[in-house]
């Protein structure tokens, strides 16, 4: 199809890292954006809206084939759909209760624990126990919300599913297919949550637009680029350049928020990027997952 040759000749011209950053930096100020509809929304009904919204963006734009896909692919397609949606519904759960730099780090042991499963060297105990002491120092010496941390670490479980099952999306399906009807299933699961929290306010037109803003950064752009990048990047490498989360992450919190870290948040961040640079710049990266 014409549009979808034009996107995929867009992406050729960027290299795949390029691609993730811009992902990164997309998501983050989409998900404090985020935050400001929870009062009337909650976390889930704020995700019901973006995962909504963005199925019907990328169904629009890549308009698959159902029926030309088989069983296997459909419960690939599944599969992902169902790590979309209680990824984002863990990581807003979180954010009600923890600031989003906090969320991001203690949900990047996700991706780092892809990398350093992918590596052999002898300093593999060093960045895990470096990220260890990172979340600790969140968790436990600086107070954070149990619950939140609890949420954040969840998110970070779907997450590093995430990077496996993307990178085989992004094999079995061609173009946007597998990520509009993943996101289309996703929709599903978050249906009775999202109705529960927002209830009518679900239908309050100055809520959808603010809702379509925040499903355009933080899943139509974020995800689109990251099933590109991935068709070109093995998961390890993916998870290494996640090493920007975090202070990504903390940036927008600052800058569309407000939020202040403390001296100790910002150490115990700095020991959970450490990790993943030092994986970076170590990890000899695993075979690509079939």
């Amino acid at each position: 199809m014409q549009v979808e040759a034009s996107r995929a000749s867009v992406f050729d011209r960027v290299p795949a890292p390029g691609l993730v950053i811009a992902g990164i930096a997309s998501v983050q100020i989409g998900a404090a954006f985020a935050t400001k509809l929870f009062d009337d929304l909650g976390p889930a009904g704020t995700v019901l809206l973006r995962v909504a919204f963005a199925a019907l963006i990328l169904l629009a734009i890549s308009r698959p084939r159902w029926r030309s896909y088989s069983a296997s692919e459909l419960r690939l397609a599944a599969l992902f759909g169902l790590t979309l949606a209680f990824m984002n519904l863990s990581f807003y759960k979180a954010l009600d209760h923890i600031h989003l730099g906090i969320a991001v780090t203690i949900e990047f042991l996700g991706p780092l624990a892809v990398v350093l499963a992918g590596t052999r060297t002898r300093l593999d105990l060093l960045w895990a126990v470096l990220a260890a002491a990172g979340v600790v120092l969140l968790g436990g010496v600086s107070g954070a919300n149990a619950t939140g941390v609890f949420f954040a670490a969840l998110a970070g479980a779907f997450w590093a599913l995430y990077i496996l099952v993307n990178a085989r999306v992004g094999r079995a399906f061609s173009g946007g297919d597998g990520l509009a009807m993943a996101m289309t299933i996703g929709v599903i699961p978050l249906i009775p949550f999202g109705i529960a929290d927002g209830g009518s306010n679900l239908l309050d037109p100055s809520l959808l637009a603010v809702g379509l803003a925040v499903a355009v950064l933080s899943s139509v752009i974020p995800y689109s680029v990251e099933v590109e990048a991935l068709r070109r990047l093995k998961p390890s490498v993916f998870g290494i350049l996640m090493s920007l989360e975090p202070a990504m992450a903390a940036l927008a919190g600052f800058i569309v928020l407000s939020q202040d870290l403390s001296a100790l948040d910002v150490v115990a961040m700095g020991l959970v990027i450490t990790a993943s640079i030092g994986a970076t710049r170590h990890t000899q990266g695993p075979e690509p997952v079939d």
